[in-house]
């Protein structure tokens, strides 16, 4: 099934002159996958505080983008320039769920957003990623598939802020997307279990 992620090469081949001129400052794969968590935070910390103020749910959208390029930069960073390390590789997969926690439970606490599906679809977005981490433990490439990625994942969360930062009615419209997302979350678990378990097989 199709999913955001798939655009990956491409958005790395925009950032990869970013990329070098990183590289060249001595910039580290870690100290940006840091500072993607710390941005996450800062955002969710926002939100939580004002309540979801116009401001802070119009900085979502854009803190997502610039979290996506601050993601592919750590790993072009390990991968093109000699930076992997085993603490990177543990940074890199504890970072984006703890990010992902931070930045998309504060709407739990936003009136007219369903506070259980939130949790529900947080919980199920971090068994997703440790579904594809596992696949490793089984003799299969990491696996990234979708329909409910972690690109996939902020463009939902984006596009919820945008439209309640723009006034949109709190109704049964966003319980229904949640509940999409999270079904959603269900299918891309199985896609990535029985996938990892065929390359596995296959190895």
């Amino acid at each position: 099934m199709a999913s955001i992620y798939d655009f990956k090469a491409r958005f790395q081949a925009l950032l990869r002159p970013l990329v070098r001129a990183l590289a060249r400052a001595r910039v580290s794969a870690n100290q940006v996958t840091i500072v993607a968590v710390l941005l996450s935070g800062a955002t969710g910390a926002w939100i939580a505080w004002s309540e979801g103020s116009r401001a802070a749910l119009f900085a979502v959208p854009i803190v997502l983008f610039v979290r996506m390029a601050l993601n592919a930069v750590d790993g072009m960073l390990a991968r093109e320039h000699g930076q992997k390390s085993r603490l990177g590789a543990v940074l890199n997969e504890l970072g984006d769920v703890i990010a992902d926690a931070m930045l998309y439970l504060p709407f739990a606490l936003l009136v007219g957003v369903p506070v259980s599906l939130v949790v529900v679809v947080v919980m199920l977005a971090v068994i997703s990623e440790m579904t594809g981490v596992v696949a490793i433990q089984v003799g299969a490439s990491r696996r990234y598939d979708g329909p409910m990625g972690k690109s996939d994942r902020a463009f939902v969360f984006g596009v919820l802020a945008l439209a309640l930062a723009l006034g949109a009615p709190r109704s049964d419209w966003i319980a229904l997307l949640m509940g999409a997302v999270a079904v959603l979350l269900l299918v891309t678990i199985w896609n990535r279990a029985r996938r990892a378990l065929a390359e596995g097989a296959a190895a």
